[in-house]
């Protein structure tokens, strides 16, 4: 079932696609354009924002001479930002914006970290826009990071090749994600059935999902862990890696741990920030790229 917020960006675009029907219908005579899209969920805290910039020069330097746009999926924190006097476009938005400059193809990227709600508006977004008879000649999109099944040992393999280099034998790291109710929520378990395999000690925890931190308590107290690092499963460190994971509120996962007995040293390093990471999401939007007729 659509979100209302969903169903509010499609009416959206078809009164610009209505408003600007003139100037678009001419699109087909247009020469061929190509486009990227980064959509990403968003962030309010602007020093987050660097984890994004990472990844968008990354993109530029991979895809040289095809420009790139960038749009938040998250209508509230675009929100939050407009009343900051800052602009983002909706994924929408943004779609409608390339269209109506000349833009024929475009591969839109998900920078989202698994294929749930967020992915699943992006998607009907791009569907909506695919095979306009006034419209772009073809849109496409990227898979998120967790994807297909060898994207969870790419990104078990990436966490393993980024973990504190001050951890010491017997520490555990401990990795929030944000969680959700929708199915894909499965891919957090699914990463820590492979994350086991590489070191049981590396955990996977969600806000809003399972596993959820009464899951990694338990975890900890049965292994007799006694300091952990917590650290984002996220592409930025946001309001949640701040307030949910590192925060000084007592239902904070660090005030939590703390109680528990154990030391709490906070990572603020979104997945956006760290190479590894950065390729899944490239490897797919190539993939994207080469789908473009």
């Amino acid at each position: 079932m659509f979100k209302a917020s969903h169903v509010c960006g499609l009416l959206l675009f078809f009164f610009l696609l209505a408003l600007h029907g003139p100037v678009l219908a001419g699109h087909k005579d247009r020469p061929p354009k190509k486009g990227i899209l980064l959509v990403a969920f968003g962030t309010t805290v602007p020093e987050a924002r660097g984890a994004l910039d990472h990844i968008g020069e990354k993109a530029r330097l991979r895809f040289p001479g095809i420009e790139i746009r960038w749009a938040y999926s998250s209508r509230i924190v675009r929100e939050k930002l407009a009343a900051q006097g800052q602009d983002f476009d909706s994924p929408a938005m943004a779609l409608a914006r390339m269209m109506d400059d000349g833009f024929t193809h475009v591969a839109v990227q998900s920078l989202h970290t698994i294929p749930g709600e967020e992915f699943h508006g992006l998607q009907r977004t791009v569907q909506a826009f695919s095979g306009l008879p006034k419209g772009m000649e073809s849109v496409v999109l990227g898979l998120p990071l967790l994807a297909e099944p060898a994207d969870v040992e790419a990104c078990a393999s990436a966490i393993m090749a980024s973990l504190p280099a001050e951890r010491k034998t017997g520490e555990a790291v401990v990795l929030l994600g944000h969680g959700t109710h929708h199915p894909a929520n499965i891919y957090y378990s699914g990463l820590q059935y492979s994350l086991n395999r590489h070191d049981p000690l590396v955990l996977v925890g969600t806000v809003e999902g399972t596993p959820s931190l009464d899951d990694v308590r338990q975890v900890l107290k049965d292994r007799k862990i006694s300091r952990v690092y917590l650290a984002p499963f996220m592409a930025v460190a946001g309001d949640h890696a701040l307030n949910d994971m590192a925060g000084d509120e007592e239902d904070s996962w660090k005030s939590v741990l703390g109680a528990d007995g154990l030391t709490c040293i906070p990572v603020l390093r979104g997945t956006a920030q760290v190479p590894a990471f950065v390729d899944i999401w490239l490897n797919h939007l190539q993939a994207a790229l080469e789908r473009l007729p």
